[in-house]
């Protein structure tokens, strides 16, 4: 049994609050067991200067920590974003962009702020699954407001973390889980199983190839039950 009693392939608690935010244009707050994190989608009239005048838009992200989202306070990121947070938040956009075609904004920008309000693990996984719902809502204001010729959303998408723990194969670990790890790996996956990133590392000794199947098939478990739940919220067939 793991520490709180869930099966190896089982997700904690997942709930999925749309519209949370009243002012952003597309939100979501993610609650995956006791880490929970709000989403935020901004609509913006501007791109980088790397794509001005070229007729096409951008999907970013930003990722933050609340000072005690965790067991301990973190620094705020004041001037910058710390390393961990802008390697957090590049993933974040990577994953978001792979679903959109950005030609179909015009020049706009979509900043998702992902911010964690309680930190128990899988933090950048709540971030995607919830940025994908945030990102859904965002769209379709854009829709409303008669900004777009044709929707530029793909796929849903989602992501989960696998891990070697105590010898075993577990699907969506928790901090503890996650701090005594032998093996760690984040998948993002969409919903036909393309794989989108696929972080992995031995943190003790290397993992075969047998071992990186049977995380994979975990992963794809515990997304096939997050797009279910994007589906199930956007009202989606």
């Amino acid at each position: 049994m793991r520490s709180d009693g869930r099966r190896p392939d089982e997700l904690r608690p997942l709930t999925l609050h749309r519209g949370f935010a009243k002012f952003a244009e597309g939100s979501c707050l993610v609650k995956l067991g006791e880490t929970h994190m709000l989403v935020t989608a901004t609509v913006e009239d501007r791109v980088p200067p790397f794509l001005k005048g070229k007729g096409t838009g951008w999907v970013t992200a930003e990722y933050s920590m609340l000072p005690r989202s965790g067991r301990q306070r973190n620094q705020r990121d004041l001037m910058r974003p710390n390393g961990r947070s802008m390697e957090i938040q590049r993933l974040i956009g990577r994953a978001l962009r792979s679903v959109v075609d950005t030609d179909a904004l015009g020049e706009r920008t979509i900043t998702l702020d992902c911010d964690a309000l309680q930190a128990d693990g899988g933090t950048r996984c709540a971030a995607i699954t919830g940025a994908y719902v945030a990102l859904h809502e965002a769209i379709a204001w854009m829709n409303s407001q008669r900004m777009l010729k044709k929707s530029p959303l793909g796929e849903p998408l989602a992501a989960i973390s696998v891990g070697v723990v105590r010898g075993e194969e577990v699907l969506d670990l928790n901090y503890d889980e996650d701090s005594s790890a032998a093996t760690d790996m984040n998948v993002v996956m969409t919903a036909s199983g393309k794989f989108v990133e696929i972080q992995g590392t031995a943190e003790q000794q290397p993992f075969s190839a047998e071992t990186l199947g049977k995380l994979l098939k975990l992963a794809k478990k515990g997304i096939d039950d997050l797009v279910a739940a994007q589906r199930n919220i956007l009202g989606l067939e």
